[in-house]
């Protein structure tokens, strides 16, 4: 049953994937209920994500499962099985365990999207450096940073700053918590010889930072928070439905006159709350930026507000 279901599926988005010149994508993520797991495809590597359940199945019987869906996965892409990357995580709202590391070895290899290169780690954290989902705003955002100011808030490890300099932003500002994703960020930008005077990197709480930029710093925004965080280094606990309305307008605000904001959530039952943001410029951009390979099975919003 699993085999079949993989074998259509594979079948149809490896040529999507191939007419778009895509290597990195999604292939499948828990179409049939028997088989719990999110499976995606980085270049010559299999990263499978197992939802946690109770299966039911003690220690050796969940082993051999494993062993068998990598088999099938093998089977069906042509990856050797020593190329597959199995996780075990919990099936969440938004991206709250982005920052959560399971091991201390470094698994890294290097992918390519549109022709630049970005770090990736399959092993070693619940997230592997590359949010698939994201690729067609990547692209919107380097379609349209030309001479302008930029500033990624909550930049993971900075790949739409990557796409901002290719697409010869003037500045970019990438801003995140981690001192490690903004470590690999400066490592994305330096891979692709992109890096330069103009272009800067902080770690630091967002919601505290953007409250101290001056007014009209920057010319467009990219702002993909989690849905929920409390980490220690953080003045406050972020509640996205919550506080949204707070960090869009403090976006706005620093925003130049006609500027943009690329705003996304994953929290499944967001509501944007429009009467209180500061602009009636909005554009629900959802549908516009859903990959082919996350059709019917994307559960993030993303809005377009301009100043």
């Amino acid at each position: 049953m699993f085999h079949n279901r993989l074998t259509k599926v594979y079948r149809h988005r490896s040529k999507q994937a191939q007419k778009q010149g895509i290597s990195c994508y999604r292939i499948y993520d828990h179409d049939l209920p028997e088989f719990p797991v999110c499976i995606e495809l980085y270049e010559a590597h299999i990263y499978i994500a197992e939802y946690k359940r109770n299966h039911g199945m003690d220690e050796t019987l969940h082993g051999q499962w494993i062993k068998q869906t990598i088999e099938v996965i093998a089977a069906v892409t042509g990856i050797a099985p020593e190329k597959a990357h199995v996780k075990l995580r919990q099936r969440k709202a938004g991206r709250q365990g982005q920052y959560q590391k399971t091991d201390i070895t470094q698994h890294e290899i290097i992918v390519q999207e549109h022709g630049l290169k970005f770090i990736v780690n399959l092993e070693d954290y619940l997230d592997t450096g590359l949010f698939l989902d994201h690729r067609i705003t990547r692209k919107m955002v380097m379609e349209e940073s030309a001479g302008k100011r930029v500033l990624n808030l909550f930049a993971y490890t900075g790949s739409f700053s990557v796409y901002a300099a290719a697409g010869r932003a003037a500045a970019i500002t990438t801003v995140d918590l981690s001192h490690t994703y903004t470590q690999w960020a400066e490592r994305n930008m330096q891979l692709n010889a992109l890096e330069q005077p103009g272009y800067s990197f902080v770690q630091a709480d967002v919601l505290q930072y953007i409250k101290e930029v001056p007014a009209n710093t920057y010319d467009l925004i990219v702002m993909d928070p989690p849905t929920f965080s409390n980490s220690k280094r953080m003045d406050d606990i972020l509640d996205i439905q919550r506080d949204h309305v707070s960090l869009v307008n403090d976006c706005l605000r620093i925003l130049s006159p006609g500027g943009i904001l690329y705003f996304s959530t994953n929290a499944r039952k967001f509501m944007l709350d429009r009467d209180r943001l500061q602009t009636g410029h909005i554009k629900d951009i959802t549908r516009a930026t859903t990959p082919f390979d996350f059709e019917g099975k994307l559960f993030r919003w993303c809005y377009k507000l301009e100043k």
